[in-house]
């Protein structure tokens, strides 16, 4: 798959304890975004964080959350991250989703 330009960057905030099936919540979106052949995708955990609850997570000994901010990021054509925001929006509960316009300036893998 190639990209290049105009892409859209889609980011999902959710707690590192959401669930589905039992399973983190952040793994079931990922597989779902392979699943349909989206671009890229990237997981990210915070140190530290709050959302709508404006409960404080944090990464420190002292002060250890089992709920840390997980950020997934998603990069693919505006067609495919409209296409997979219904299916994601099924899964995602309590969180936070944005897009925004991004241009990519390379996309590449050994061997392209």
């Amino acid at each position: 798959m190639k990209i290049e330009g105009e892409a859209v960057l889609l980011r999902i905030h959710i707690g590192e304890a959401d669930r589905y099936d039992s399973k983190p919540l952040y793994k079931k979106i990922v597989e779902v975004l392979r699943e349909n052949h989206i671009a890229g995708v990237t997981v990210l955990r915070g140190i530290l964080g709050y959302g709508k609850s404006t409960v404080i997570h944090s990464a420190s000994i002292l002060d250890l959350s089992e709920d840390l901010p997980i950020v997934v990021e998603v990069i693919d054509t505006e067609d495919k991250i409209q296409k997979i925001i219904p299916i994601i929006e099924k899964y995602v509960k309590n969180g936070l989703m944005t897009m925004e316009k991004v241009k990519v300036i390379k996309y590449s893998a050994e061997g392209d």
